[in-house]
């Protein structure tokens, strides 16, 4: 994980109420997506909401007068970021249409633990020490136990959540590349134009198959969509990155473990889906992983010796 610079703030209450927060807002997040699909097509749920916050984020920047340019030698970056965005995001979406949003928050939770993974092999430095190798076994003991699930669970759950998995390998793979490159841009340039080019992507994909692109709306979904584009996609983004600037990854990175129980409770409370004893037990155990992964201890050893060359 990334360093907490030397000049952060101390991490006062209120901004742990709003790291709390939102950390709330995100692990609702598949929910609110969950809840568009009962009137909008899944790729155009995605279209619509990223166009949203395309817009609004590109609004702030001007506002608060933040440069769009690119640097030289950044397009072809941009380009990468987008198309592992889009990916992503339509397999998460595609997933998400067959199975829970509980399940879906979940199995997106695994993100850190694959980062962990992949850094060690990819960015110098990144060391799996036996600490957080042990949060990663808990993390992934804990999808098995929801994949051991069997009580009103069809094929297309099955489906829909190898899918979500699969999405979130693919998140994982865009972080780290992102933490390669994160050094020479502004956090909002990586986030806007990963939307400017998936959104015609999404849109395409919304004209092929959803069949209708919209078949209902009401103020419920149009809550909704509003709430993922401009809540979550842009207020949220927003004020992460204030709080990351001002109080550095520590502190915030600390909450993480909040969004897949936000995710499980609200799925329950707002969509009606159940809770069964295998989804808490996976619930217990990847937040235990998180927390694990998270806890900063002054020395650890590394479970294996780094590789060298890569």
């Amino acid at each position: 994980m990334e360093r907490q610079p030397i000049n952060n703030q101390e991490f006062s209450f209120l901004a742990g109420i709003s790291t709390a927060f939102l950390c709330v807002i995100f692990g609702s997040n598949a929910v609110a997506v969950k809840f568009s699909f009962s009137g909008i097509g899944v790729f155009t749920t995605a279209a619509i909401r990223f166009s949203i916050a395309a817009f609004a984020i590109y609004i702030w920047a001007r506002i608060t007068g933040q440069s769009l340019a690119l640097k030289k030698g950044q397009t072809h970056q941009v380009l990468i970021l987008g198309a592992l965005f889009a990916t992503q995001l339509s397999l998460f979406y595609f997933g998400l249409s067959k199975s829970n949003a509980s399940r879906g928050t979940l199995l997106a939770n695994l993100i850190p633990f694959f980062i962990l993974f992949l850094a060690h092999f990819f960015i110098p430095g990144d060391r799996i020490t036996r600490r957080k190798l042990l949060g990663v076994l808990l993390g992934f003991s804990g999808v098995a136990f929801m994949f051991s699930e069997q009580s009103g669970i069809t094929a297309d759950f099955r489906i829909g959540d190898s899918i979500i998995l699969g999405a979130t390998f693919i998140w994982a793979c865009n972080a780290v590349y992102l933490k390669r490159i994160i050094h020479g841009f502004s956090p909002f340039h990586v986030t806007l134009y990963s939307m400017v080019f998936a959104v015609p992507i999404f849109f395409l994909e919304g004209l092929i198959w959803d069949h209708p692109m919209v078949s209902y709306l009401n103020i419920k979904i149009m809550g909704a969509l509003f709430y993922q584009s401009l809540v979550t996609a842009s207020f949220g983004f927003v004020i992460w990155n204030t709080l990351l600037q001002k109080y550095g990854a520590v502190a915030l990175h600390s909450f993480i473990f909040i969004m897949p129980i936000a995710g499980v409770a609200l799925g329950s409370l707002i969509l009606g889906e159940p809770i069964t004893p295998k989804l808490l037990i996976a619930l217990v155990l990847i937040v235990a992983g998180i927390l694990i992964v998270h806890w900063r201890p002054k020395k650890e050893a590394p479970a294996y010796p780094i590789r060298k060359g890569i």
